[in-house]
């Protein structure tokens, strides 16, 4: 499987695979955070595009264009080439400098860092079919209130992943009790005995368990019988993009 990134001038955007970390998960104390598995796959399920400076946004709180001021904090040169202002409304709009094409039913979902988030703006999540568009698209921010923000250089401005083509529509959510499928059920409450018995004994400081601090077994893909699943990820690493174009050297 592939994704193409078509660079469209020669000196494209950084992109890099996403990273496990975020600072906000950084400053929890003990690691706490990196303990959830989900949130260390989301973290790390795509792919950044990444600012070539660092820059400041700046919005009146209008809705033109005018209203929104853009300037490179580090005398960069060239910030109009992939960042402008020309949807209004606070939007910031980023020129990725590629056209992305993926397999035959892949689209792709262009979206902000995952458990990122950012004081003062949001990023506009957009689904792309990229495996027949011809022409590359923008990915925007809106700022959520009149002020200035800012971002750092190599501050990822999209992250980005192929989905299947319009999979959704193949799902119909159904509503059951929990009665209805007597085998989850046992292993629902037995994990929920499990996880009682755990908490009675951190919260009364019991020594063992303070120093085991926590219960792994979703991270382990483990079941409260002791079974474990045939698909489980505990770890997403991705493969680094190649650059295959032709050297102007060359």
């Amino acid at each position: 499987m592939k994704l193409r990134c078509y660079a469209l001038k020669p000196d494209p955007l950084p992109i890099r695979p996403a990273p496990l970390t975020r600072p906000w998960m950084d400053r929890i104390k003990d690691n706490h955070a990196y303990r959830c598995l989900p949130l260390n796959i989301a973290n790390s399920h795509g792919w950044e595009v990444l600012s070539p400076c660092a820059f400041t946004a700046t919005w009146s709180g209008g809705i033109h264009a005018r209203d929104l001021k853009l300037t490179a904090n580090d005398d960069y040169p060239r910030l109009a080439d992939f960042a402008v202002t020309h949807f209004a409304y606070g939007i910031v709009t980023f020129h990725l400098s590629y056209l992305f094409r993926t397999e035959p039913g892949w689209d792709l979902f262009a979206t902000g860092p995952l458990n990122g988030g950012k004081d003062g703006i949001a990023p506009l999540t957009g689904v792309i079919e990229t495996d027949w568009l011809p022409y590359p698209f923008t990915m925007n921010w809106q700022l959520t209130r009149a002020g200035s923000v800012r971002f750092e250089k190599d501050e990822p401005v999209c992250m980005l992943f192929p989905v299947p083509h319009g999979a959704l529509q193949a799902f119909e959510p159904e509503i059951f009790d929990l009665d209805d499928d007597p085998e989850l059920k046992a292993q629902t409450f037995a994990w929920k005995e499990r996880r009682d018995e755990f908490m009675q004994k951190f919260n009364a400081n019991d020594a063992d368990t303070l120093k085991q601090a926590w219960q792994r077994f979703y991270f382990v893909g483990k079941m409260p019988d002791g079974s474990q699943p045939e698909q489980h990820l505990h770890k997403l690493r991705l493969a680094a993009p190649i650059d295959r174009r032709k050297k102007l050297a060359e």
